[in-house]
């Protein structure tokens, strides 16, 4: 089943689900900011969409400028910096059968769905 690591504040996030709802797909809604993923879960995500964690990281979030923007963190630090601070994750992201992108193109949504 597919799964969208969903934030309704997000407007990209919730033009992913509507469509996903206009091509009939079934769906698994994870609010992520409310079910906050684990260290261990992130790693296993990014394992899935085959990125770094820093390419998981909303930069331009106001908690990454002030707390984490000019330290040198390694990539379990970061990680752990999305653990304690979700809304640093990118989104939305979207996982089917084992693999993940982030869905905030939905032509590319589209073509991943295929």
């Amino acid at each position: 089943m597919i799964q969208i690591y969903h934030n309704p504040r997000c407007g990209k996030s919730r033009s992913c689900v509507t469509f996903l709802q206009e091509k009939n797909e079934e769906f698994e809604v994870i609010s992520y900011l409310s079910n906050v993923p684990s260290a261990e879960e992130l790693q296993q995500l990014l394992l899935k969409l085959n990125l770094s964690p820093l390419e998981l990281v909303r930069t331009k979030e106001k908690i990454w400028i002030e707390k984490y923007k000019d330290q040198t963190l390694n990539d379990e630090q970061i990680i752990q910096a999305l653990a304690d601070n979700p809304i640093l994750i990118e989104r939305p992201i979207v996982v089917k059968d084992g693999i993940a992108i982030i869905g905030r193109d939905l032509e590319k949504v589209a073509n991943f769905l295929e």
